[in-house]
């Protein structure tokens, strides 16, 4: 199975799906990147997904 990863450069085209397992146990996962990153707070994981998102769009911005 190939995993497509977004080329685009618009922020909007991302999603960011989080999920709570316990107490203090978040992790956020972006379909388009297919990424999952942990954390121990609900904003922490979408502010570190946001950041990863960003990354990747000036990547290629800088390509």
């Amino acid at each position: 199975m190939n995993i497509a990863i977004s080329n685009s450069t618009n922020f909007e085209d991302y999603e960011i799906l989080i999920r709570k397992k316990g107490v203090n146990n978040y992790s956020s996962y972006c379909p388009q990147l297919n990424l999952m990153l942990t954390g121990t707070e609900h904003e922490q994981v979408v502010l570190l997904m946001q950041n990863k998102i960003k990354e990747h769009i000036e990547s290629f911005k800088n390509s």
